[in-house]
Formats: C-alpha cells, structure tokens, sequence
C-alpha cells in the first residue's frame, strides 16, 4: 500500500513538469475549440427547428434551448478530454519511462490504430461513467460511491492496459491485468479521486499515464 502512494505522489510531482504542461494546454485547447464548434452547430441546428410567432415565447425557448445545450457541452467535457489527450498518451508514457527504466529498456509506442482504438475506449468508458452518476443522481448515498467505485475498476483496468502494452503484446497485457485485478482496483481509487474532483479531473489522463506506468513498473517485477 505504502508503494501505491509513493508512486501517487511521484506521478502528482511528474504531472506539473513542462512536457506534461504542454500536453495539458494543448488537449485543454482542442478540447474547448471542439466544444465550441459543436456549440455553434448544434445551436444553429436546435433554432432551426423552433419557429414560435411570439416573440417572448421564441426568446423563452431559445435561452431553455442554450441552458440544454450548456448543460449537455459540459457533460462532454471529461469524455472529450479524455479522447483528446489520448493522442499524447504515448508521449507522456516515454517522458515518464526515462525516469524509471534505463536507456534503451522503455517501451515501445503502441500502433496507431490501436492507440485510435484504446483513446476511443477511454473516452466511451468516461462518458459511460458519467452517466452511470447520472442516473443514480436520485439515489442518495448510492450515486457517489457508484461513481468512484466505477471509475476505480474502469479506469485502473484501462490505464494499466495501456501502460503495459507498450512493453508487450495484447493478449500479454490482459493477462497481466487479470491477475493482478485487486491491486488494480485500488490503484484505481487514486485516478477515481481525480475524475470525482472538479477542475482537476481534466488532469485525470496526466495523472493515470505517470501513475500506472509506475504501478505496471512494480507488479511487472512481481513486487
């Protein structure tokens, strides 16, 4: 347990350094100017359906209509996030890999396609868990332990993949997942903290990528 958080704090210092600042400000970018183009479509879209011959009533829907649509951008922040940065996962992978393995022992980028596949996996499990939240919101008590629950064991089971398949192949990287599922699981509720913690669940990809590139690090040895 005691090497979980000395690896959680070496991932919190590791996500402040300049690489991972670069990275942070360009997925923030990408991210705001999709939202922002999807704002302009999706609200030219909405208004032309609504045609009402009363004034006040045609201004009533329309701010109802912007208040839905903000509502629904800012539920795709994290999942849009999420995506964007899997772009740089590699990246930030190789930075933090020179830090805890000697020269020429890092891993290897994953391909392509199948970084396409896994940065599309990470974003439908965070939309996923967004609204699993949603749905227990008229639970109490049930709603916020499900969220962290979920996002633990999703989450934990999704970072490590990635973070072991760049040292071997998929079917490799599973197994390893499997057995070590508990101890994922609890690492897990270190990223699910993250994602539960407004303003910094945008750092939740940062922080997962240094986080379970160290934990991987230390069950890969069996330690």
């Amino acid at each position: 347990m005691t090497v979980m958080f000395d690896a959680a704090l070496a991932a919190l210092r590791e996500i402040v350094s300049p690489p991972f600042r670069n990275v942070l400000l360009k997925s923030l970018g990408m991210t705001f100017l999709l939202l922002a183009l999807a704002w302009v479509g999706l609200d030219k879209l909405a208004l032309s359906y609504i045609a009402l011959n009363h004034p006040w009533l045609q201004l009533a829907v329309t701010y109802a209509a912007g208040l839905g649509l903000f509502l629904f951008l800012a539920f795709l922040i994290g999942p849009i996030s999420v995506l964007v940065a899997g772009l740089f996962l590699d990246d930030l992978a190789d930075v933090v890999e020179a830090d805890l393995y000697p020269p020429g022992a890092r891993g290897r980028a994953i391909p392509a396609t199948q970084a396409m596949l896994m940065g599309l996996r990470f974003a439908a499990v965070s939309a996923g868990v967004n609204i699993l939240a949603l749905l227990l919101l008229l639970v109490p008590g049930v709603n916020a332990l499900a969220f962290i629950l979920a996002n633990a064991y999703l989450l934990g089971r999704e970072y490590f993949l990635f973070a072991a398949t760049r040292f071997r192949p998929l079917d490799e990287a599973m197994a390893l997942r499997r057995r070590y599922a508990p101890q994922l699981f609890f690492a897990g509720l270190f990223i699910a903290a993250f994602v539960a913690t407004p303003g910094l669940n945008v750092l939740t990809p940062l922080f997962g990528v240094a986080f379970m590139s160290r934990i991987h690090k230390m069950l890969a040895s069996g330690r």
